[in-house]
């Protein structure tokens, strides 16, 4: 078959750590079944589709289980393979077309920065099941809800390190995941966070590129910051850098609904995929 996958940690500079996507690049499309397999055989989060288009590459996520519309840390190592395996010059724009329009990703100096749209937050029910499925106790400061996730803030870091979710009771909620977060308590920080979506076959996240597309508005009206260092407190972890426009700054309404999200990338693992 000739096909090349290549496995990156993204969100770090360190190996093993940070959140495994694999990624494929090939000439023309692949059959939907065909990478659907693929992500099932690869059993990570998420693994990146990509094959050269007009004005840049069609882009498309896969789970173990579903097709995503947007993930962040195989943007992210997608955009680092492109530019580690020759397939675009160093300094060359990435330009991914995907379920969520255009995404874009260039290099600036270790980081690369991807330019996502926002995904802000609005007030939400807060329903029982939501509060059980956290198994959190009473440390819940807010919860709000963009279109495909909560988003639950809780009191402190320490709570947001030590809650254990009943992933069964979650994965019937009618979202695709449950973003929390805290304020950090390291210095050098501004917020933390964790990624649950047992829903789309993944219990827990280790890093999430895309939940920070409604982590950065969130953080700015709190904190009044435009940009921000965040940690992702998993297992693995991994750090983010995000920036959205000022409000009542002078940018358009279109960079207003953009947030740059900002991670490092390593590459772990190179294979081909046999043809049986």
């Amino acid at each position: 078959m000739g096909l090349t996958v290549i496995q990156v940690d993204a969100f770090t500079n360190q190996p093993f750590s940070g959140n495994p996507a694999a990624v494929c690049v090939s000439e023309q499309p692949l059959a939907e079944e065909l990478m659907g397999a693929i992500a099932l055989e690869m059993n990570l989060s998420e693994t990146a589709f990509l094959h050269p288009i007009e004005g840049g590459y069609s882009l498309r996520w896969f789970t173990p289980s579903v097709e995503v519309d947007l993930c962040g840390h195989a943007t992210l190592a997608s955009a680092h393979v492109l530019w580690s395996e020759g397939h675009l010059p160093a300094g060359a724009i990435a330009r991914f077309h995907t379920k969520s329009g255009w995404l874009s990703a260039e290099q600036k100096g270790e980081w690369i920065e991807m330019n996502f749209p926002a995904q802000p937050v609005r007030s939400a029910h807060v329903v029982p099941q939501l509060i059980a499925s956290l198994c959190c106790g009473g440390n819940i400061r807010s919860v709000v809800k963009n279109d495909v996730n909560y988003l639950v803030e809780l009191q402190s870091e320490t709570a947001l390190r030590t809650i254990k979710p009943d992933f069964e009771a979650m994965k019937k909620l009618p979202v695709q995941g449950v973003i929390v977060t805290a304020v950090a308590d390291e210095a050098g920080y501004d917020f933390v966070s964790r990624y649950f979506a047992p829903a789309a076959g993944i219990n827990e996240d280790p890093v999430t590129g895309s939940a920070h597309a409604s982590l950065a508005p969130y953080w700015q009206t709190k904190l009044g910051k435009s940009e921000m260092l965040a940690q992702q407190v998993s297992a693995r972890g991994g750090i983010v850098r995000v920036r959205c426009a000022l409000e009542n700054s002078n940018t358009t309404d279109d960079e207003n609904n953009r947030v740059a999200i900002s991670g490092q990338a390593i590459t772990i693992l190179r294979g081909e995929l046999m043809e049986n």
